[in-house]
């Protein structure tokens, strides 16, 4: 691998996703970008008495707000995939600006029809159905508007909540500025002697470094940064604690995370049910941290420990082609027709495989109706890199298959479901490496990084999410959220999180300032109950064979042609219920005594 990043232009095209399938210059881009703006004046311009009249209005509406959706979903898909591969083009910054400025003006023009289709009659409704019965197509659609019919305010209130939103996204936007731009990030000594300056990409991996003087070095350093704006953290938290309440309010919910839940059409209960049943089974976490301690050989397991494998890496250097072929023979139990998609994407440029100078950090996967996914790797030719990948194109094929099988209404899943199709490609990469893996050592350091999964998903996010929920209700009691009690609250989770085994150091107390995933409205939840339900699908596919995938690819074809508690009820797996949750965690038990084992014959 070189020393130095390449730049964009110097990357080989084979590396490269194939954006040019979209938009082969930026002058066609624009001529739809035009023609995009145009649809989104007319639609805006649909009057209520016109809409509302008969099921044929109405049909006429849908099909030009669908043609609408697939050309800004082009769009957006070709602006964004570009920017984030070139940071510094300020061409492509400036088309990802513009596309979101007509995604904003689409919610903003359409939302007073959603509020006109919400108040119809249900009597009116079932007649346009009948007059056009063509509407049925975009029933999904229709029903998930009149659904939250009882918090839909009149057509003109709508109008104006939509177009606040942009401006509720300021304290987002403020806080992303603050830690991407603005944050002047510390330099401590690395393990070679050199200066190592710390940023949000090299924080983690510095602690995951073996010499523990440069573990608590990191560890002290950036979390001083934070302290030293702790005041303008915490207001920027209670500032976006207080917008999702008055959202919330708006609409006629009780609390700030009834309304997050609701929206993705998920019942509050499944929140409550996740936390209860990681508090049921915190001493397999606590069991855990005593195990690392162990292992790690120290006398007092500190917060700047927790990230530090157990076990030194045995899997050496693990090419792109070499992770792309165990993935493929992983995912073999999943048949024939998924893997042939698998490789396709693998073939055909879906993935921007490697770091060059300017691209975004990270990983992703997005879809594209018109087209297919495409997959944003930083590829590091290690096992998190591998399962990186596997993680990503989970992603993509459930994009895949929900565009496939639905119109592009249908077609975007809710976020609850989001993650399920990624991490049960870990599960069943991690099971397949387990079976081949005779190397104790090797299957040692497996093992540890599936357990870093469980403590990082399950158990981290779980406290995350219940940070939220006790944080915003500190808002909805009129209590204000000072940098001091944010930190008291999140210091107090910690301890009980970890478990006595675990000094728990007074940084710590500031690492909610740290997590961009609180300004994401009760996102962070949804990783846990992921992470339980593909625990779930991924141990029936293994038992069951056919009949268990065949409900796992019709959930992955159903976008959100269901509720997503429906499509996981389908699937085989009740995420209204904790046993889903206590059964992963008990898996995680399992886990942690065959490490035991491992070790004690190592």
């Amino acid at each position: 691998m070189a020393a130095e990043l390449l730049k964009r232009s110097q990357v080989p095209k084979e590396d490269t996703w194939a954006t040019e399938e979209l938009y082969a210059s930026i002058e066609l881009f624009l001529e739809d970008a035009r023609r995009l703006e145009q649809m989104v004046e007319k639609l805006g311009a649909f009057p209520k008495e016109y809409v509302t009249a008969s099921g044929g209005h109405l049909l006429e509406y849908f099909q030009m707000l669908e043609q609408a959706m697939l050309l800004l979903d082009k769009c957006l898909c070709y602006s964004e995939r570009s920017a984030d591969v070139d940071t510094g083009n300020d061409t492509f910054q400036a088309l990802s600006g513009k596309m979101m400025g007509i995604y904003h003006n689409l919610t903003t023009r359409t939302a007073p029809v959603d509020a006109w289709i919400t108040a119809m009659e249900e009597e009116e409704i079932q007649q346009c159905y009948k007059d056009a019965p063509e509407l049925l197509s975009y029933r999904t659609a229709i029903e998930d508007l009149r659904r939250l019919k009882a918090h839909t305010l009149a057509p003109e209130l709508e109008e104006l909540l939509a177009s606040s939103r942009e401006m509720g996204m300021a304290v987002e936007k403020s806080y992303s500025l603050l830690t991407d731009a603005d944050f002047e990030n510390p330099t401590i000594q690395g393990e070679d002697g050199e200066p190592v300056k710390i940023s949000a990409g090299r924080f983690v991996p510095l602690l995951e470094s073996r010499d523990v003087t440069v573990r608590r070095a990191a560890f002290q350093a950036y979390y001083a940064r934070y302290e030293q704006y702790k005041n303008t953290f915490a207001s920027l938290y209670e500032g976006k604690a207080k917008a999702n309440f008055f959202y919330a309010k708006a609409r006629k919910y009780h609390s700030s995370m009834e309304a997050a839940v609701d929206a993705n059409h998920v019942p509050k209960e499944v929140y409550y049910n996740l936390i209860e049943a990681v508090h049921e089974n915190m001493h397999y976490m606590h069991k855990y941290m005593s195990l690392r301690k162990k292992l790690l050989g120290v006398d007092e397991l500190h917060m700047y420990d927790v990230y530090v494998p157990m076990v030194p890496q045995e899997t050496g250097k693990i090419t792109y082609g070499q992770a792309q072929e165990e993935i493929a023979e992983a995912l073999a139990v999943l048949g024939k027709d998924y893997v042939r998609v698998l490789k396709e994407g693998f073939a055909n440029r879906w993935i921007d495989k490697y770091e060059n100078e300017g691209k975004r950090s990270g990983a992703y996967s997005a879809g594209c109706y018109l087209a297919h996914p495409y997959v944003l790797m930083n590829y590091q030719y290690n096992l998190d890199s591998e399962f990186t990948l596997a993680h990503e194109m989970g992603h993509a094929l459930h994009s895949y298959y929900s565009a496939k099988n639905n119109n592009i209404f249908d077609s975007e899943y809710k976020i609850f479901v989001a993650e399920v199709a990624s991490t049960c490609n870990e599960a069943l990469l991690m099971d397949y490496l387990l079976k081949r893996t005779k190397d104790k050592k090797k299957r040692a350091y497996l093992i540890n990084h599936f357990l870093h999964q469980f403590r990082s998903t399950l158990y981290r996010q779980t406290m995350f999410a219940e940070f939220e929920l006790l944080t915003h209700g500190m808002v909805e009691q009129g209590k204000t959220l000072t940098a001091e009690s944010l930190k008291k609250l999140y210091y107090d989770l910690n301890v009980r999180y970890h478990g006595e085994d675990v000094t728990v150091d007074p940084e710590i107390a500031i690492e909610w300032a740290r997590i961009p995933h609180f300004y994401y409205n009760f996102y962070v939840y949804q990783y846990a109950t992921s992470f339980a339900a593909s625990m779930a699908l991924s141990k029936k596919i293994l038992e069951e064979g056919q009949p268990a995938v065949e409900r796992y690819l019709n959930f992955l074809k159903g976008g959100c042609s269901k509720s997503p508690i429906d499509l996981l009820k389908d699937a085989g797996v009740d995420m209204t219920a904790k046993e889903p949750v206590s059964e992963a965690l008990q898996a995680f038990g399992a886990l942690i005594q065959e490490m035991e084992e491992l070790y004690s014959q190592i």
